[in-house]
């Protein structure tokens, strides 16, 4: 296992599963023009646009096109959210309707978190922490890589030949003799 990996894949998904994040009001409400499907996905999705930092007002009153203001947008050091992010998190919507989704600068946002306060390569560590970090493993939805790309494991032998030839030592005895 690659330990800041594997550390960095856990702090990631933590902050997208746990994370609201702040809003700054605009001066001026900005309207949006979408197409009525689009303010439907909207309309059903208020929450999900809160959550990522995003205020949105639909009026029902108003003609088609011209329903959804943007009245606040998410801020965060050095990122700059607008329009084009909401329609972002639109197709994110439309393609995967009732997820929780989070538009790319955000995940930019919290990769680059997850990274910079995971353990260090070099780091040593306990046995205890490196059993956190093996039930943390197990826990993720996607383990297979940090949100860089990184791979988080490495096949490095295969123990099945061996297994199968009944070489004992190659049997899993549980966690209770993995001292």
């Amino acid at each position: 296992l690659d330990q800041h990996a594997c550390d960095e894949k856990y702090r990631f998904e933590t902050l997208q599963q746990s994370t609201t994040i702040n809003t700054q009001p605009l001066v001026v409400p900005k309207k949006l023009e979408l197409e009525a499907a689009d303010e439907m996905v909207v309309a059903e999705s208020l929450e999900v646009f809160r959550i990522n930092g995003f205020e949105l007002t639909v009026d029902e009153e108003a003609p088609p096109g011209q329903r959804v203001q943007l009245v606040a947008v998410p801020f965060s050091k050095g990122t700059v959210f607008g329009p084009a992010d909401v329609h972002e998190m639109i197709c994110l919507l439309r393609d995967n309707p009732g997820e929780h989704c989070r538009p790319s600068k955000v995940q930019a946002m919290f990769a680059s978190r997850a990274c910079r306060s995971a353990i260090m390569i070099g780091t040593s560590l306990t046995k205890s922490k490196m059993r956190t970090i093996c039930r943390h493993m197990g826990t993720m939805d996607q383990p297979w890589n940090c949100p860089h790309g990184r791979p988080t494991m490495r096949h490095l032998y295969d123990l099945a030949p061996r297994e199968a030839a009944g070489n004992r030592d190659t049997q899993y005895l549980g966690p209770q003799n993995a001292e």
